[in-house]
């Protein structure tokens, strides 16, 4: 019984996964959790000072809350990764140098991501399907096709190749007179 709730499982998360910008959002989310971290080392370079100190939690924490909302409503997704890369840039004045550069790399990275987002993207499809859909393709090309049949086009007028017709001068132009090919 374990072993089917399992495999419905994964599917389940690949497709809720698909629908939403998971990578950006938890980027995000990971940035503003590793500036929280950050601010509560113990290190003599750590300073807080009045309101700055207050800002260098509330940035990021609100970092980790436009994450989240990027993950859980990612209708919204371009309002949460403005207000997220806003407030990474933010961090680093606050919250010591924006996690000493990683969860400012993270959250704006992850902000931009999610921003660069979009919802009706066509599958991905593996290199081994390409490369199956490649060879299939050349030997659909290889494989002689039946004998075709004229039908005529616009450009025919309902002539067949003589004078006439835009095919008919451009091949007697070119295999009636060869003279320019003769010496």
């Amino acid at each position: 019984m374990l072993g089917t709730d399992q495999q419905e499982v994964g599917p389940a998360f690949r497709t809720w996964r698909a629908h939403r910008p998971f990578l950006g959002g938890l980027l995000l989310t990971l940035g503003g959790v590793e500036i929280l971290i950050t601010m509560k080392v113990s290190l003599k370079i750590v300073v807080h000072l009045g309101m700055q100190g207050l800002a260098g939690f509330m940035l990021p924490a609100l970092m980790v809350v436009c994450g989240l909302l990027i993950l859980f409503n990612p209708a919204q997704r371009l309002f949460y990764s403005i207000v997220g890369i806003m407030l990474t840039l933010g961090t680093w004045v606050t919250s010591n140098l924006g996690g000493f550069f990683v969860g400012l790399a993270l959250g704006a990275v992850g902000s931009c991501m999610a921003f660069g987002w979009l919802p009706d993207q066509e599958p991905r499809v593996s290199r081994r399907q390409r490369r199956k859909d490649k060879q299939q393709g050349k030997a659909a090309m290889a494989a002689p096709d039946a004998v075709e049949s004229h039908e005529p086009t616009a450009a025919d007028d309902g002539q067949e190749d003589g004078e006439g017709s835009l095919r008919g001068s451009i091949r007697s132009s070119t295999t009636a007179s060869p003279s320019h090919l003769t010496t």
